[in-house]
């Protein structure tokens, strides 16, 4: 990868030059990929992500959107307090180290942040992951076997032992591929954590919340205790008490 940037004004952006050879390629606008007839589909969630395709080669292209209490406020706009601080350099340093680290997450292509004033928006460019289904779309049609689950506990507790904090470990944000290898997406407000805290058990709750909300809104959804059970064998725990360490 041979990474680029370029400043003007309030506008800061940083894209692999390997793959796009002029800062013209470089676009956050899904009208652009538009009239490029190279949007290839969409997912939708906190805001809508489009896939598109430029030189043979696909892209999730996401913008960064608040939720919750803050939406209210503005659900796109940011206090800025430095380009280093600002969410995508943040997850574009935070996805690099875990590449760095072999871990199974997507790879940047660019990003963008447009200041004005005291606040900014922001964006970002991934590569997508060949053949791959969202743990929510796929347990919506079908059971998944007992591997796969023991995998997806496997992987995480990858993740856990080298520190790495998902603010929003949920159904939606675990990808898995025709292959059966699993990938954690979206690591926007996420960071690195010292191991044997208490925060790995509620990374781990937190995913069976999302689970089980998801669970009892479906009619059908193909998720069980006996499910949970053997993620928690592939991460390495028999069940989860007040006394769990890793």
């Amino acid at each position: 990868m041979n990474f680029a940037e370029f400043h003007k004004k309030g506008l800061h952006i940083r894209y692999d030059a390997d793959i796009f050879k002029n800062i013209e390629d470089v676009s956050f606008n899904s009208k652009v990929w538009a009239q490029r007839s190279a949007i290839v589909g969409f997912a939708e969630g906190r805001g809508t992500s489009f896939f598109v395709q430029h030189h043979g080669r696909d892209f999730v292209l996401r913008h960064y959107q608040r939720g919750g209490l803050a939406a209210k406020i503005s659900n796109e706009k940011y206090l800025w307090i430095g380009l280093r601080f600002s969410r995508p350099w943040r997850e574009w340093t935070m996805l690099d180290k875990m590449l760095s680290k072999g871990l199974p997450v997507p790879i940047p292509a660019a990003i963008q942040v447009e200041r004005k004033w005291l606040v900014y928006q922001a964006d970002i460019m991934m590569h997508r992951i060949p053949h791959s289904r969202t743990l929510t779309s796929i347990l919506a049609t079908e059971e998944l076997a007992e591997g796969y689950w023991i995998s997806i506990g496997s992987v995480i507790r990858r993740f856990h032992e080298e520190g790495v904090y998902h603010a929003d470990l949920n159904a939606n944000n675990i990808l898995l591929d025709e292959g059966g290898r699993c990938y954690l997406i979206d690591f926007d407000k996420c960071g690195f954590r010292k191991s044997k805290l208490k925060w790995q058990k509620e990374n781990l709750l937190r995913l069976k919340r999302s689970l089980n909300k998801l669970s009892g809104s479906n009619d059908v959804f193909h998720f069980s205790d006996i499910n949970w059970r053997s993620l928690l064998r592939g991460y390495g725990w028999s069940d989860i008490s007040d006394d769990t360490t890793i």
